[in-house]
């Protein structure tokens, strides 16, 4: 919808030179990450920009989001674009994206791995996808994916929260997205200031992706085996803070006949580790990616599998957000909002700042520091079932209340839609 920026700062030009050496090396690359886990052996040639799948005729959008996150906030999208009579192309980077993708993605939609920022993998993939209008969800900034797809007149849409890491030389790229979708005011003007021509504040997507859902049959085999136990959940913790939960499990116990507590660990392969360090606390613990379910004996209920949070989060009333007793930036609080669970947290939850400031006004969430404190707000909110229930209808006002990005997004995104439609013909 406008000319391209002609001149290119030398640090860009010198950026795309270095990448380009890069390209002999990928097999290498590619071998180390497979040995790591980190590659889908049967997809990683996808990495190199080399479809596994055939482009359909027609005109086709292509949403990048980079991690689950993105990509769960990106699903909705996907589905409103589809209903315009266009194929959407969804990439990732994760193979974690990429196993949730095949499961939540409409049908129709197309998935591939983002192809790594090395030119001649670039306009491979580009070439074959040939993109009518590119929208990005996440924060990142790659040089060549930027470059190469403005320099064929492909409009570029970002919809990010704010940058933080900008030397001035980077500040060349947001002239070449042809929209901004910001989270806040505050990003945005942050991002007007480095040049972006177009910016608006359309709000966060993932307050409009759905309720993460439970299949029917595994949620009435954990609920039979969970009975009248009371039932603590621990979602998404990371490496420091499962101790922090075993101990205020051994705080409640005593108070709480037969306490269940289950621990979901934002990286599933750590299961076993938390397992050990149950046991090494004197609680009995079982792990679902055995197959287990819960039984009297068991203390810890380990919740290492993907896909399931809406299955632990309809089990327990009274949900610990991890991340957020370390300086990681703490995991969103929408999922457990919108299910009803009552929200506890650490004091380090920058990555969501606005979101926990809003539940914070509306006395919707509480934070802990500690497992003393875990244990006794936990312990308040599994006892007195009037509190529990206030602030869980609060913390669901407080995220509805913030919903709405979907259509501010689509409303944003409607003149360079109607373009591809006058383009199509």
């Amino acid at each position: 919808m406008r000319e391209r920026p002609i001149r290119t700062p030398l640090t860009l030009r010198a950026y795309g030179r270095l990448t380009a050496l890069l390209g002999p090396a990928a097999p290498l690359l590619a071998r180390s990450r497979l040995k790591r886990g980190k590659e889908d052996p049967e997809r990683v040639q996808e990495r190199r920009g080399f479809a596994t799948e055939d482009r359909p005729p027609g005109r086709l959008i292509w949403l990048h989001g980079a991690s689950v996150g993105e990509l769960l906030s990106i699903i909705p999208l996907v589905e409103r674009l589809q209903a315009r009579d266009v194929t959407v192309l969804v990439t990732t980077v994760t193979r974690t994206a990429a196993a949730l993708a095949a499961r939540r993605l409409p049908a129709g939609a197309i998935h591939q791995f983002m192809p790594w920022d090395v030119p001649v993998f670039i306009e491979r993939f580009l070439n074959h996808w040939q993109p009518d209008l590119a929208i990005f969800a996440e924060s990142e900034l790659w040089p060549n994916l930027i470059l190469r797809t403005t320099a064929r007149g492909t409009p570029l849409i970002r919809s990010f929260r704010g940058w933080q890491r900008v030397p001035r030389s980077i500040k060349a790229l947001f002239s070449r997205f042809e929209l901004c979708l910001m989270q806040t005011v505050d990003d945005a003007r942050r991002v007007e200031a480095l040049g972006a021509p177009r910016v608006s504040t359309t709000g966060n997507l993932k307050f409009d992706v759905p309720a993460p859902e439970a299949e029917p049959e595994p949620a009435m085999a954990l609920a039979g085996a969970i009975g009248r136990r009371p039932v603590f959940l621990a979602a998404s913790t990371h490496p420091g803070e499962d101790e922090i939960v075993l101990e205020a499990h051994r705080m409640m116990a005593p108070r709480l006949s037969n306490l269940l507590t289950i621990i979901a660990p934002r990286h599933p392969e750590r299961g076993d580790a938390i397992s050990a360090l149950a046991e090494a606390a004197g609680l009995q613990a079982c792990q679902r990616s055995r197959g287990e379910l819960p039984k009297s004996r068991h203390a810890v209920y380990v919740a290492d599998t993907l896909g399931e949070m809406g299955l632990f989060y309809r089990a327990a009333p009274v949900a610990f957000l991890g991340g957020s007793l370390i300086r990681h930036g703490g995991q969103t609080p929408i999922e457990p909002g919108k299910l009803g669970a009552a929200i506890l947290h650490g004091p380090h939850v920058f990555n969501f700042a606005a979101v926990y400031a809003a539940l914070a006004e509306n006395q919707a969430a509480r934070q802990v520091a500690d497992a003393g404190e875990l244990a006794s707000a936990a312990l308040l909110l599994l006892t007195d079932q009037r509190e529990r229930l206030r602030q869980r209808e609060a913390a669901g006002d407080t995220v509805a209340s913030l919903g709405g990005a979907l259509e501010r997004t689509l409303a944003a995104i409607e003149p360079y839609f109607l373009s591809l439609a006058v383009r199509g013909g």
